[in-house]
């Protein structure tokens, strides 16, 4: 299975060669000032992710550990790294999933106070703390 994904205006394109991890959605401060509400991501083994247009790419530092990749030209938000075996990839991104659901919220402890998680996913404070209900 071949995946393919981009930006919008195209100047940032990737292959992913294989299956994604099931999907989740992050509700750390970072991803929703970066995305403008929170973002929902999978993980592709770093094996099987092929850049096939990087001219518009640009990365950014977010932390000590990661840095978040996206599109100098349009401003898609496309990747978070942290130079680990697999590259995390915004599902918005994608033509198709390959199926790819989203199975958890992370980071709910910095969720935003303006909108409710209803959908009975498992929620984590952090990445795998499990929320305290």
């Amino acid at each position: 299975m071949t995946l393919t994904g981009g930006c919008l205006c195209g100047a940032v394109r990737f292959e992913i060669k294989g299956r994604l991890s099931d999907a989740h959605a992050c509700h750390c401060s970072l991803c929703r000032r970066q995305s403008g509400h929170y973002a929902v991501a999978s993980d592709a083994p770093r094996a099987d992710f092929v850049l096939t247009e990087d001219r518009g790419l640009a990365w950014y530092r977010s932390s000590d550990f990661a840095k978040r990749g996206f599109c100098r030209e349009c401003g898609s938000v496309l990747f978070w790294d942290d130079g680990g075996d697999a590259v995390s990839i915004n599902l918005g991104s994608l033509e198709e999933t390959g199926g790819v659901t989203v199975t958890k919220h992370i980071f709910v402890d910095e969720k935003g106070d303006y909108y409710e998680l209803t959908d009975g996913l498992p929620q984590f404070a952090g990445y795998d703390q499990p929320l305290d209900s």
